[in-house]
């Protein structure tokens, strides 16, 4: 899953594709570096990020869906909280709603995914993006974060949502440390227990840089170490900036682990 923020703020690539056209090249270049799904968000969901407004995030990203229908058959996310963005991006072709708050921040969400039949990304989040980060506390991060999802799983299905068209995400960096980080990425092979299909999102993310002294720019090989690890514990989608170079280390993490299967 090729990550493309229509953002000013977002930590990694904020205003580098608020221009529609640029978006538009980016996403073809996603697609030509191996992507199989391209994810398009208009609003920063990083540690400390502000609120932004519907409208605001439909003028963002509008154009680009409306755009990227042309270019690609290769289905189109949205990652929004908000059930009028999901919406519209449904309106214009994509299939997947990745929702950070597991349909929690907008009570019209699971409406609109059951009715448009797409598929969606419950993801695991400890408080609001404006403070998620400030002393982020479990007592078992695992245990908690399984239960969450095993309950927002439980509530997908009971509103209609298919179990074919729901896939789990425990939300690295989205309220924890980076122990916690840790800890949940040694043991993703626990979340395999929801018969869900599970995506991570590692990329650049703040735990690399922490165990890496490495800026946003520079975190590629620390990437890959991560993804490879996400690989042998079975993750199945990967969320990425660096296509490219992930695809190839995702594409040998998994020959090495069906290696071991025969």
């Amino acid at each position: 899953m090729g990550i493309l923020n229509v953002t000013p703020d977002s930590f990694s690539d904020g205003g580098q594709f608020l221009d529609p056209s640029l978006a538009v090249d980016q996403a073809q270049k996603m697609i030509a570096d191996g992507a199989d799904i391209i994810d398009i968000g208009g609003e920063s969901t990083k540690p400390g990020a502000l609120y932004v407004d519907a409208a605001d995030e439909i003028n963002r990203i509008g154009p680009i869906f409306k755009s990227l229908g042309k270019y690609t058959n290769l289905p189109l996310s949205i990652d929004t909280r908000k059930a009028a963005v999901a919406q519209m991006a449904l309106d214009y072709g994509a299939s997947i709603v990745n929702d950070v708050s597991a349909m929690q921040d907008d009570s019209r969400m699971a409406h609109v995914i059951q009715e448009s039949g797409a598929g969606v990304v419950l993801m695991h989040r400890q408080g609001q993006s404006s403070t998620m980060q400030k002393a982020p506390h479990y007592d078992d991060v695992v245990d908690e974060v399984k239960t969450f999802l095993a309950e927002r799983i439980g509530m997908a299905r009971s509103v209609g949502i298919s179990p074919d068209h729901i896939i789990i995400d425990p939300g690295i960096g989205f309220g924890k440390t980076c122990t916690h980080n840790l800890k949940i990425l040694a043991n993703l092979d626990n979340f395999l227990e929801l018969d869900q299909p599970l995506m991570v999102g590692l990329s650049r993310k703040a735990f690399i840089g922490e165990l890496t002294g490495k800026s946003v720019a520079e975190r590629e090989i620390g990437n890959a170490a991560a993804i490879a690890t996400a690989v042998w514990q079975g993750a199945q989608i990967f969320r990425v900036h660096d296509v490219a170079a992930m695809k190839d280390a995702i594409r040998v993490a998994q020959a090495l682990r069906k290696s071991c299967d025969k």
